[in-house]
């Protein structure tokens, strides 16, 4: 199987002055396609910084990089940012809507970016948004909607270009319980139909929905385990 992702001895240390503070210590690990994978650790493990190398939001110290095949190490910034466009769908804690814009608005904005047509652009939003159930909430602005709308607006945004990867950090950090239930149901959904989901969090009952969990710590993989709770076929 060939690896979408694939980390070889990553390490990013941050310099505070003369002081040098590793963040990442040498990871290696291979993310298949169409795995599942929760990212955990306690805060100040590194598994931001690594999510954020694998998002191509910051470079490593060292170490190899291959993401569907490219080397991302020796790539220009307009090659990663069209990585970024591309390959991957970001959702995020804080669900990063445009205020002014409509959810079909928020949905459409990277197609915008890929230069396709306003009507090819918002039918493919449309379609996206009916399919996280918001076909009424297309008009609303996200003020207008719940946290838990919102975030489904934040998924159907990071779907709308079929990015090989889906890089969800701690999705649920700002929804309640029931919330939270329903948005990993989705994410269930969108691993079953094909996509390679990478969950960072820091709560063991998200982690669960995962199929595989590698935990951080110290910068260190201290763990990468099969979720036997979860009967793969």
């Amino acid at each position: 199987m060939s690896a979408l992702i694939h980390l070889e001895e990553i390490s990013k240390t941050y310099k505070l002055g003369k002081v040098e503070i590793p963040a990442v210590r040498s990871v290696s690990i291979d993310l298949n396609k169409n795995e599942y994978i929760a990212l955990m650790g306690p805060s100040g493990s590194g598994k931001s910084t690594l999510m954020n190398i694998i998002g191509c939001l910051d470079t490593p110290t060292g170490g190899k990089y291959i993401l569907n095949g490219q080397d991302v190490g020796v790539m220009m910034d307009d090659q990663l940012a069209g990585i970024r466009n591309n390959e991957i769908g970001f959702i995020f804690q804080t669900f990063n809507l445009l205020p002014r814009l409509s959810a079909l608005e928020n949905v459409a904005l990277p197609l915008v970016y890929a230069g396709i047509s306003k009507s090819e652009r918002l039918e493919r939003a449309s379609d996206m948004l009916a399919a996280v159930g918001l076909e009424d909430r297309m008009k609303h602005k996200p003020n207008e909607l719940s946290g838990g709308q919102r975030q489904r607006v934040a998924v159907a945004r990071a779907l709308i270009n079929y990015p090989s990867l889906i890089l969800a950090d701690e999705p649920t950090g700002n929804l309640d319980s029931t919330t939270s239930g329903e948005i990993m149901e989705l994410f269930t959904e969108i691993h079953a139909n094909g996509n390679t989901v990478l969950l960072v969090t820091h709560e063991e009952e998200i982690a669960l929905h995962a199929h595989r969990i590698v935990r951080l710590k110290d910068g260190l993989v201290e763990s990468d385990v099969q979720n036997q709770s979860i009967v793969t076929h």
